[in-house]
C-alpha cells in the first residue's frame, strides 16, 4: 500500500479504546490539583502534605513503567491490559472509601504503578496495530484522551469535588475504568506472543543506542519545561495578572483545548515530518514561555499564552512517542515504558524546578524563565540527535547503526515476531521513518 494510501487508512477502533482508557488514567493523575484543600479538610493534613499524593502518583509512574513493562514482557498483551486497567479501576474504589490519608496515600501508587503499565503496554499494542506510518497518529489518539482529560476530566471531578465531595470524584473515575474494561475486553485483539520469547537482556540493549538515551533527554526537558510553568498558572493568573479565581478553571480548560488541538494536528503530520514536528514545537513552546514571563502581568496575553502553550506542548507529544518506538523497535514495551517514564520524570522535575525558583523569591512569572531554559536544552538535544541520524552516527561506534535497530532487523529475518504484535513488518522489522532523514 503507497504511503499517501496509508496514512488515509481508517485507525482501528481498538486504538480509541485505548484511548478512552487513557482518558480515565489521566483524569485520575490531574484531578488531584483541584481536590487538594477538600482533601485536606477530610484527612486533617496540610495541604502541602496533602499534595504529596500528586508526586506519589508521578513518581510511581516514572518506577512502574519499566519495572511493569519488565514483569509482564511474557505474558499476553490484551490479559495485561485487563489485569491493569482492573486493578487501576480498584485503586479508584480504595481511595474513594480510604479512612485515613495512608491508606488514600498506598491507594494512588497502586493506581500509578497500574496506569504506567497501561500507558507502557497499551501504547506497544497501538504501535503494532498500525503501519509504521501511522505510528504517530496511533500515539496522537492516545495522547487525545489524556488532552480530553484536561478539557473536561479534570474540571469535572472539580465540579463533582466541590458539589458532591471529593469521594465522589474517585468513584466517578472508577465507573469510567469499568467502561474502559469493557472496551478492551471486547475490542482489544488477541495479539500471539512471537514464537521466540522475549529476552530481558536482549530487550535491554536498547539502551546501548545513543538515540534512546537523547530521546529520554528530549522527552524530558520539553515536557519538564511546560509543566514547569502550567504547575504554578493559577497563582501566576491571580497574583501576577490580576484575574479573578474564578477565570482558573476556565483557562486551565483553555489550555486542555490547546492540547487536543496539538495533538491532533500533530499526530497527522509528525509521521511523515518527525524532526520538523519535534523542532517547530519545542521551538514554538520556548517562545510561549519566553512571552508567558515578559507579558505575566497582561490578562490578555496571559490567556491568549495558556491556549497556545497547551497547544504547542502536545503538538510534539505524538512525535516524541513514535521517535521513541522509531529509535526502539526491537523492544517495543520496553520502548512505550521508556517514554512514559520520560514524560513523568519531567512531570516531576518541572514542577520541582518551578517552586525552587518561587522559593528562591524570583515569583511566579519566573516559572516561565525555568521552563523556557528547559526547553532550550530540548531544543538542543533535538539538533543533536537530527545531526547523528544524518551522520549515520545513530549510535555504537563507527558510525554504524543503533545495536537496537540491528536486533529488530536481524529478528525480522530470523522470522521472530514483535512482542507487541507478533508482527515484525510493523513493530520491528519493516523499514520505518527512522530511516528517512525527515524521520
Amino acid at each position: 500500500m503507497p504511503d499517501s494510501a496509508a496514512r488515509r487508512a481508517p485507525m482501528p477502533l481498538a486504538v480509541y479504546v485505548l484511548g478512552l482508557s487513557v482518558f480515565a488514567l489521566g483524569t485520575s493523575e490531574f484531578m488531584l490539583s483541584g481536590l487538594l484543600p477538600p482533601i485536606a479538610d477530610d484527612m486533617n493534613v496540610s495541604i502541602p502534605q496533602a499534595g504529596l499524593l500528586i508526586s506519589a502518583f508521578a513518581i510511581g509512574m516514572v518506577v512502574g513503567a519499566p519495572l511493569l513493562a519488565v514483569a509482564t514482557l511474557r505474558l499476553p498483551r490484551r490479559t495485561t491490559l485487563v489485569a491493569l486497567i482492573s486493578v487501576f479501576g480498584l485503586g479508584q474504589i480504595a481511595g474513594a472509601l480510604a479512612p485515613t490519608y495512608e491508606i488514600l496515600f498506598a491507594s494512588r501508587v497502586v493506581s500509578a504503578l497500574a496506569c504506567a503499565g497501561f500507558w507502557a503496554v497499551g501504547a506497544a499494542v497501538a504501535i503494532a496495530m498500525v503501519p509504521v506510518n501511522q505510528r504517530a497518529r496511533a500515539m496522537a489518539v492516545m495522547i487525545g484522551g489524556l488532552s480530553v482529560a484536561n478539557v473536561l476530566g479534570v474540571p469535572l471531578g472539580a465540579f463533582l469535588g466541590e458539589h458532591l465531595g471529593w469521594r465522589s470524584a474517585f468513584w466517578a473515575v472508577g465507573a469510567a475504568s469499568a467502561v474502559a474494561l469493557v472496551g478492551v475486553v471486547t475490542r482489544i485483539p488477541h495479539i500471539p506472543l512471537p514464537e521466540k520469547k522475549p529476552e530481558l537482556k536482549r530487550e535491554l540493549t536498547i539502551y546501548r543506542d545513543r538515540q534512546v538515551w537523547l530521546a529520554i533527554v528530549i522527552t524530558a526537558l520539553a515536557a519538564g519545561g511546560v509543566f514547569c510553568a502550567f504547575s504554578y498558572l493559577a497563582p501566576l493568573l491571580t497574583d501576577v495578572a490580576g484575574l479573578g479565581s474564578g477565570w482558573v478553571p476556565w483557562i486551565l480548560g483553555l489550555f486542555g483545548v490547546g492540547a487536543l488541538i496539538g495533538t491532533m494536528i500533530g499526530g497527522r503530520v509528525a509521521d511523515a515530518h518527525l524532526f520538523g514536528v519535534l523542532l517547530s514545537g519545542i521551538t514554538a513552546s520556548t517562545v510561549f514561555l519566553v512571552a508567558l514571563a515578559l507579558f505575566a502581568s497582561g490578562q490578555v496575553a496571559v490567556v491568549a499564552l495558556s491556549f497556545l502553550l497547551g497547544l504547542s506542548a502536545f503538538f510534539t507529544a505524538p512525535a516524541l512517542n513514535a521517535r521513541m518506538f522509531n529509535v526502539a523497535g526491537a523492544a517495543p514495551t520496553l520502548a512505550g515504558a521508556t517514554t512514559t517514564a520520560a514524560f513523568n520524570l519531567g512531570n516531576t522535575s518541572g514542577p520541582w524546578l518551578g517552586g525552587t525558583v518561587i522559593d528562591l523569591d524570583f515569583g511566579f512569572a519566573s516559572t516561565a524563565w525555568a521552563g523556557a531554559a528547559m526547553t532550550a536544552l530540548a531544543l538542543a538535544a533535538v539538533g543533536v540527535a537530527l545531526r547523528l541520524q544524518r551522520g549515520g552516527g545513530e549510535g555504537g561506534t563507527g558510525g554504524s547503526r543503533s545495536r537496537s535497530r540491528l536486533i529488530a532487523k536481524s529478528a525480522a529475518a530470523g522470522g521472530t515476531q514483535s512482542t507487541a504484535a507478533g508482527s515484525t513488518t510493523r513493530a520491528s522489522g519493516a523499514p520505518s521513518v527512522q530511516d528517512s532523514p525527515t524521520a
